[in-house]
């Protein structure tokens, strides 16, 4: 059974960081494609990035240059660290998998249970 656990979302303010985990386990985590994505309330989730099992990635443009993804194989742990954090990055932010390659589309099989962060100005 899979299972993505996040972790690390909370409140800062405007201008700070915050680093997401996400924990997967239950299949062969290396192979698939992660995503993470997020939600505010009254909005569609939208994808803000993504990573293959090769370490190529895909970024919204609303958060290139300040959000990067990354993963670490050995412990089944893809990662979101977000820089430079503004009021409009408050979300639920969820974790994803899949064997296909949806990259930042919301279509992945496997979700998380979400982590909130919230960004005040």
């Amino acid at each position: 059974q899979v299972q993505l656990v996040e972790s690390g979302g909370g409140s800062v303010q405007s201008g700070g960081s915050l680093r997401l985990s996400c924990a997967a386990s239950g299949y062969t985590y290396s192979r698939y494609c992660m995503g993470w994505f997020r939600q505010a309330p009254g909005k569609e989730r939208e994808g803000v990035a993504a990573i293959g099992s090769n370490g190529s990635t895909r970024y919204a443009d609303s958060v290139k240059g300040r959000f990067t993804i990354s993963r670490d194989n050995a412990k089944n742990t893809v990662y979101l660290q977000m820089n430079s954090l503004q009021f409009e990055d408050t979300a639920l932010y969820y974790c994803a998998a899949d064997q296909l390659y949806w990259w930042l589309l919301p279509k992945y099989t496997y979700w998380g249970q979400g982590t909130q962060v919230t960004v005040s100005s």
